[in-house]
């Protein structure tokens, strides 16, 4: 068992003093940062990754830092909260701005880093609003390395060092080398991770004695020990000022575990060999690695099994883009010590697709979304009323009008949705919805169109780079498993081109499936769907959601049995409408008592004739908003209550 003596019965098992900045990664691999023509934007900054790490891990951190009074400072308190890390120790700065870090890929040895960080928020992190009580209610508190470069981080530093040591709180030094952040490189090397410095030695030597453990590689124990390319010499010199347990990072060869004498030969130490992966960016390894053996070790776990989840941590980590939103879930992790991973893990389609669907992500189990995604109709309904289709944009705005008010109506926050087209006709009202806190659905089949096409642009991969991530991308394809072959295939390659695309973009993927009606057989339309869904999944399709006709209570019952066969963590299904009568709707929602289906996806059922009416001139914006409002209320009001109504015929 691991000798640190972790503190019980406390709130918060990891609070993270350090770096918290935002990473912008270069797209683009294989080129130098100068060439570099789009970036990624993530949570970054070691104590920031580290807190990300652990919370991801099912622990429970917090951040102490400070972030600028802007939009970056909020993306990344916004990043942590969302991993369930407590964001109330983290100051805001309303003069200096959150630093920002500039990252190339190369190749997977040369990564080139640009810090953007002159009098950043995070380095002005005021000591004086280290908050005691806080400190006493965590069981660890780890410290990076440069926040020990300033006399203002180093006093902070100081500070939450006092209070963990007056508390018995279990003290964690990351050291954390970046020779750059100390003023002893140019500032345009910020790759580079060694450069022997007595100054640096000394005022790291100064802060040994305040740690309880202490990690780094063997670079960074040749700074803290001063001793430069003698590894052993360098651990001896740090034994002499701490009694520290003492973690070394060794890349592929794993870890070394020292927690007494330092042994004649590094090999002599107890070893934990790491994992052998193809490395894309070592970025961040270090901190996953951290991470893993943090969230391990507070869980009362031995050094054995805590440094095997840190050394997979890092593993996973080096062979994706980005550092936090590399890190591992549980649910990954037990799949990569399952013994049915692929070896080579950017090939591991199980384990790519554990990572989107078991981070965090908001909550949608119960959805009452309006749709007015439509185009062909709408422009029918102008041509009735003999109406310009200009009006159409207006005409959607004020239906988002509508949702909203049912939204305050009927305390639907957090169910609410819509799906809007981002065409000509929708493109304002799409803007409207998205940033609520919405579900937001956007369509990106070709109205009609079989075999499916999508519309406005032959390469979707290239158009979804444009939307934001919180867009569902909704498909409707016009499919039956018994289709003539060749226009299956097509339809199929369809399909999976663009889950593809979903899979890079980040965008979650709604497939909705409306069976031909030339091949519809009376009774028989629950199978025809259950072997096209069961067609998808054999596919290696695995959507988010699903978008399907009504079925019966039997039929339900064989879509949860097959997601849950296929792919536990999809999110559900939801009913369309197909313009059915609003009471034959209703009536449907009685056969829908099965947890898979979540809630109703329902348009023209709700605003065709008051559309009609609208372009006539023959109401005002007011009474349509209140008419479709009226429509809506009822189908949320029966969805609400569709296992009453059951057990009342019952």
């Amino acid at each position: 068992m691991s000798t640190l003596n972790f503190p019980t019965g406390r709130s918060i098992d990891l609070a993270c003093l350090g770096r918290l900045a935002v990473d912008l990664y270069a797209q683009q691999f294989g080129a130098k940062l100068e060439d570099a023509r789009s970036m990624a934007k993530y949570l970054g900054g070691s104590s920031g990754n580290l807190a990300f790490g652990v919370a991801r891990l099912g622990a429970k951190s917090a951040m102490i830092a400070r972030v600028g009074d802007e939009q970056m400072g909020r993306f990344l308190t916004e990043s942590l909260q969302a991993e369930g890390c407590d964001t109330s120790q983290v100051q805001i700065d309303p003069e200096r701005l959150t630093a920002l870090v500039l990252l190339g890929l190369k190749d997977r040895d040369t990564f080139p880093l640009l810090f953007v960080r002159e009098n950043c928020a995070d380095m002005a992190v005021d000591a004086d609003l280290i908050d005691e009580s806080f400190i006493a209610r965590c069981r660890a508190l780890a410290i990076t390395g440069t926040h020990l470069s300033t006399p203002t981080t180093r006093r902070a530093s100081q500070t939450a060092l006092n209070f963990a040591a007056k508390h018995g709180v279990v003290r964690v030094l990351d050291i954390d080398y970046r020779p750059v952040l100390w003023g002893l490189t140019s500032r345009g090397a910020g790759e580079n991770r060694y450069v022997a410095d007595a100054q640096v030695t000394q005022q790291l030597q100064d802060m040994l004695p305040h740690f309880d453990l202490l990690v780094g590689t063997e670079e960074e124990f040749f700074i803290a020990g001063g001793v430069a390319d003698d590894l052993i010499a360098s651990l001896k010199a740090v034994r002499a000022l701490s009694a520290a347990t003492l973690v070394v990072k060794r890349g592929a060869l794993g870890c070394c575990v020292i927690e007494g004498a330092i042994p004649a030969r590094i090999e002599d130490a107890t070893t934990y060999q790491g994992e052998r992966v193809e490395v894309l960016n070592v970025l961040g390894a270090g901190d996953a690695f951290l991470s893993g053996l943090m969230a391990t070790l507070l869980q009362g776990k031995d050094w054995a099994e805590s440094t095997k989840v840190a050394n997979a941590c890092g593993a996973i980590v080096v062979s994706r883009h980005a550092c936090s939103a590399a890190m591992p879930t549980p649910t990954e992790l037990a799949h990569w010590f399952s013994g049915s991973r692929n070896p080579q893990v950017d090939a591991d389609q199980q384990l790519a697709h554990l990572h989107r669907v078991t981070t965090a992500r908001p909550q949608w189990d119960d959805l009452c979304v309006m749709a007015f995604d439509h185009r062909s109709q709408f422009y029918d309904l102008a041509r009735e009323a003999g109406a310009s289709d200009s009006r159409i944009p207006a005409l959607k705005k004020l239906l988002v009008q509508a949702a909203a008010q049912v939204e305050t109506e009927r305390q639907l926050q957090g169910h609410t949705g819509v799906l809007i087209d981002g065409g000509d006709y929708g493109r304002d009202a799409l803007a409207s919805a998205t940033g609520r806190g919405w579900w937001v659905g956007r369509p990106v089949e070709l109205p009609g169109s079989r075999p499916l096409r999508f519309d406005g642009t032959r390469s979707i991969g290239s158009a979804l780079i444009h939307w934001p991530t919180e867009q569902v991308v909704k498909c409707l394809v016009h499919y039956h498993p018994d289709d003539a072959y060749g226009l299956r295939l097509e339809q199929e390659q369809k399909v999976l081109e663009l889950w593809e695309a979903t899979r890079e973009s980040g965008n979650e993927l709604l497939l909705e499936i409306i069976l031909p009606k030339t091949l519809s057989v009376p009774g028989q339309e629950d199978a025809a769907v259950l072997r096209a869904v069961k067609r998808f999944y054999n596919l290696g399709v695995k959507p988010e959601w699903w978008k399907l006709a009504p079925m019966t209570a039997a039929g339900w019952s064989g879509l949860e049995q097959l997601v849950n066969e296929r792919d536990p963590h999809c999110r559900g299904a939801v009913i369309l409408g197909l313009n059915q009568p609003i009471a034959h709707l209703v009536d449907s929602f009685r056969n829908a008592t099965n947890p898979i289906v979540k809630g109703f996806m329902v348009g023209r059922s709700l605003w065709v004739a008051e559309s009609l009416a609208w372009l006539r001139g023959q109401t005002d914006d007011a009474t349509f908003v209140a008419k479709v409002a009226a429509n809506y209320t009822v189908l949320v009001d029966a969805w609400r209550n569709r296992r009453s109504m059951v057990r009342a015929v019952s």
